[in-house]
């Protein structure tokens, strides 16, 4: 299945671009992630849990690592940027910043490792 690979397909410049990279990086930090679906968006999957997922919106970009916690930590650093309980918004003109990013990915991993691996 290659849900994500076909949404970034359907994008138009300069999304197709954007996405694909932030997707780049992400299964080089996470090489086991797998394309999938979560919550009706295209996603990664990391031990078959939603690991992360960026769509195209109207008004930019959203960033939806599946994790309130992780939002809510990751906002702290970007000043400026609007969020909800579940993602982060950015735009072509400020997107989130790479090392911001590595940190959100590798949070969630962390996040999902622990719930697979910790105590029941």
């Amino acid at each position: 299945m290659a849900e994500v690979t076909d949404y970034i397909a359907g994008l138009d410049e300069p999304a197709r671009s954007l996405i694909q990279r932030f997707v780049d990086r992400t299964v080089g930090l996470v090489p086991d992630a797998e394309q999938g679906m979560s919550y009706g968006m295209p996603a990664l999957r990391y031990r078959g849990r939603p690991l992360l997922s960026v769509m195209a919106t109207k008004s930019g970009y959203s960033l939806f690592p599946f994790s309130s916690d992780v939002v809510a930590h990751a906002i702290t650093e970007l000043p400026g940027f609007a969020s909800t309980k579940g993602g982060i918004r950015f735009t072509d003109q400020a997107p989130i910043p790479d090392a911001v990013f590595d940190r959100i990915v590798l949070d969630r991993l962390r996040e999902i490792d622990a719930a697979l691996t910790g105590p029941r």
